[in-house]
């Protein structure tokens, strides 16, 4: 096993997830699990994300398709802020 992967079941014993919160992430497009052998793991940069839509769907009870539409505004948002930090870094460039 690849030491960058994490076993899906282990992480949802873990964790206290269940496996199919796991795959509706991963049939909604939010999170991409693969097959390594008899296993089905995702990647261990994606931990951070699965622990926010954990979180999201747990412990607020906000739906995958809630949780889809929060995650493409908070992207947004971050996109946005990139913006507005490039554009004052400019306008200092012109600021006498």
């Amino acid at each position: 096993m690849e030491n960058n992967l994490i076993i899906i079941s282990d992480y949802c014993s873990h964790c206290n997830v269940e496996p199919e919160f796991i795959k509706m992430l991963s049939d909604d497009g939010l999170i991409d699990i693969q097959q390594v052998e008899e296993h089905y793991c995702f990647p261990v940069s994606q931990l951070d994300k699965i622990e926010k839509y954990s979180h999201l769907y747990y412990d607020l009870s906000i739906n995958i398709a809630g949780i889809d539409a929060i995650c493409h505004l908070l992207d947004r948002v971050e996109e946005l802020q990139k913006r507005v930090h490039v554009l004052e870094r400019e306008l200092h460039f012109y600021k006498p």
